[in-house]
């Protein structure tokens, strides 16, 4: 039977980080149990309700309308640890709009919804490894943590292997965002190469002409150069 393991954890945060305040109620107090995978675990996940659909890259053409915002084409490849570039890999994103409000029913962020971004999108890598999606930069949002406390801009992002064990989830940044140095889930990352890792750049090439600014951002798996992802728990 296949086994996981994470490696690179001296990158990962203190599950207790105290400027991040639900850790304090999220984060597990007793030693952590290894369950042997079941079956159930190791089998292909289904890719949502059906077949990925010719829109679900493309974040701004899935309602009747265009959503509000700056469009950005955001890509980069997916990798395992030796830079070998992984095909048919589930990509999945979630965000909120550029007013910086997602649109699930439980946020109660006094900003404007958009009837035409529902902001969720997913692809697969294709052959060289490399995935892209058509969004809306998202805008920054307050969240209670402290006194004037706002997230940077920031996309989520889950990645399915072969099977349900292997997902992985974590948060794309982009680049000179000024709330960096105040957000306490960048700073619980105290290794700086590791939090920089998360943060994508400019990218000319996959700008669109008169349509769209680009963003790459590569995925690596494994190894001293991988991304960072959340920890199970938290």
């Amino acid at each position: 039977m296949t086994s996981y393991r994470r490696d690179g954890l001296d990158a990962h945060p203190d599950r207790d980080f105290p400027d991040y305040r639900s850790t304090r109620l999220r984060h597990p107090k007793e030693p952590l149990v290894a369950l042997r995978d079941p079956e159930t675990e190791l089998t292909e996940p289904v890719l949502g309700a059906g077949p990925i659909g010719p829109l679900d890259d493309d974040l701004t053409r899935q309602h009747a309308g265009e959503p509000i915002g700056e469009r950005i084409v955001l890509t980069g490849h997916v990798r395992d640890g030796n830079g070998t570039p992984l095909a048919g890999q589930l990509v999945e994103i979630w965000q909120a709009n550029a007013a910086g409000r997602y649109a699930q029913a439980d946020d109660a962020h006094d900003a404007p919804l958009d009837p035409n971004f529902s902001g969720v999108g997913r692809c697969l890598t294709d052959s060289r490894g490399r995935y892209r999606f058509t969004t809306i930069k998202p805008g920054p949002y307050p969240w209670r943590n402290h006194d004037k406390a706002w997230r940077p801009a920031h996309i989520h992002f889950s990645l399915f292997g072969t099977a349900f064990a292997s997902r992985l989830i974590t948060q794309m940044y982009f680049p000179g965002d000024p709330l960096f140095p105040y957000d306490p889930v960048m700073k619980s990352v105290t290794d700086e190469r590791a939090r920089q890792r998360m943060v994508s750049s400019f990218d000319l090439d996959a700008t669109e002409s008169e349509w769209a600014t680009g963003y790459r951002w590569d995925i690596v798996l494994r190894g001293p150069e991988r991304t960072l992802f959340e920890e199970a728990g938290e």
